[in-house]
């Protein structure tokens, strides 16, 4: 993955106020799009060439994860529990969430982005670390719809 051309496309997003492009390089396939809430996600688009490696962090038993649905990583970075290092996490196991509501925030590349829930329930488990990096695709939290 070059960076810099990921770079160069999360700016070309925000300094054109467009929704999202994509673009092929080397047989690789970027894409950049703003989301709800005028928050740049980026990530190489699912059938590019090279694959992300596979999550072992964490690793959950299929019957631990059996009726819960995961929050996952949009994309590579610095996983933060908090808004800042003396702020109370987002969330915690127990709390409630609804789609909307920024559960973490995940830097990449000098940029903050808060990411939000897409599913209503109750956090079961944090599986990641305040301050450890996470992979495109991994889960961050399990809920319980």
């Amino acid at each position: 993955m070059d960076f810099e051309v990921l770079k160069k496309l999360i700016q070309l997003v925000k300094d054109e106020d467009i929704s999202g492009v994509a673009v092929e390089e080397k047989g690789v396939k970027y894409e950049v799009r703003r989301e709800k809430g005028g928050h740049v996600v980026s990530a190489p688009a699912p059938h590019a060439a090279s694959t992300p490696a596979p999550v072992t962090q964490n690793p959950a038993s299929p019957k631990e994860d059996e009726g819960l649905t995961a929050i996952t990583s949009p994309m590579v970075g610095t996983f933060y529990r908090s808004p800042s290092p003396e702020a109370p996490p987002f969330v915690n196991a127990g709390d409630d969430v609804e789609p909307g509501k920024v559960v973490c925030i995940i830097e990449a590349m000098k940029l903050f982005n808060e990411i939000e829930s897409e599913v209503r329930g109750k956090i079961v488990k944090v599986l990641v670390e305040n301050g450890k990096p996470v992979e495109f695709g991994q889960k961050l939290f399990l809920v319980k719809k």
